[in-house]
């Protein structure tokens, strides 16, 4: 049976890592660049319109966010990086707290790291993916918007991009089409998030 998520609930915003809650739920990070997508993708998986606050400004999110489904797992909204309207010093920070929650979490399974699929592949989202690489900490790809594109013009773009990144690494991660437009790609998230959740309750029979 297909996994959907039938209750989600707001945890809290934590301006500081430390202040975030000590759990055991499994966590799952979103990310991206400023404006990519991740508060209308988290709606969109949580089903519920709202529960992730949506701007038309970058940078928008300058908190970590959490979210927990079904009482069983989280949903992380993390800062954008690079471009918002905000200044050189804020952004820094940001960067500080976004890598520190993500060397510092104990529970959190995998990241999902946001690329617009309308724009070429950027030099930031490059250099955050390979920090994570680096760091041996796991990731997926998720391609947002993909409703902005017509689809053979779309299947072009996205080749592009996966062939830049097969410059830097010889297999690429899970990789996932969505759109909260057109409700594309809710189910394979999800059941990715699932099919982990199952895989680390296993391990710690």
């Amino acid at each position: 049976m297909d996994y959907q998520i039938n209750e989600i609930s707001f945890i809290g915003s934590f301006a500081d890592v430390a202040d975030c809650p000590s759990h055991d739920f499994n966590e799952y990070a979103f990310i991206g660049r400023s404006n990519v997508g991740k508060s209308s993708l988290i709606n969109f998986l949580g089903g519920r319109e709202g529960i992730a606050r949506i701007s038309n400004k970058p940078g928008k999110t300058q908190t970590i966010n959490m979210y927990l489904a079904d009482n069983a797992w989280c949903m992380v909204d993390l800062p954008g990086y690079g471009f918002a309207l905000t200044s050189k010093k804020n952004r820094g920070e940001w960067k500080k707290m976004i890598y520190r929650f993500i060397e510092s979490r104990p529970n959190l399974i995998n990241t999902f790291v946001l690329l617009d699929s309308r724009i070429p592949l950027q030099k930031i989202d490059l250099e955050f993916m390979s920090w994570l690489a680096g760091k041996g900490i796991a990731f997926s790809i998720v391609f947002t918007k993909v409703d902005g594109l017509k689809k053979s013009i779309a299947a072009n773009h996205l080749n592009e991009i996966k062939k830049g990144l097969l410059e830097y690494w010889e297999e690429l991660p899970p990789q996932f089409l969505t759109s909260a437009v057109k409700k594309q790609g809710k189910q394979e998230l999800l059941g990715y998030i699932d099919e982990l959740n199952k895989i680390c309750a296993l391990n710690h029979e």
